[in-house]
């Protein structure tokens, strides 16, 4: 009985596929939605590369002044030894 059953089933034509579009693929574009994507992603790299320069510049900033107070700490401490007898 399985058997039959079995056969029965293998000899059923499969149907045939839905028609496919007619549209080519490489036609076909993300559309509006992934421009929005695209163009969120453009603006939020760009402020954190702005983000990341002024970060960057305040970092030089305050090693020049670092190094600033350093050698006017040198200095003084040159002077001070230099006027001591």
């Amino acid at each position: 009985m399985l058997l039959t059953l079995a056969a029965r089933l293998a000899a059923v034509p499969t149907p045939s596929p839905s028609p496919t579009s007619n549209v080519p693929e490489d036609a076909v574009t993300p559309g509006v939605w992934g421009f929005v994507t695209i163009a969120a992603i453009a603006v939020a790299v760009i402020l954190l590369i702005l983000d990341m320069i002024r970060r960057l510049r305040k970092v030089n900033y305050r090693a020049q002044i670092r190094a600033q107070i350093a050698a006017e700490e040198a200095a003084a401490a040159d002077s001070a030894t230099g006027e001591a007898p």
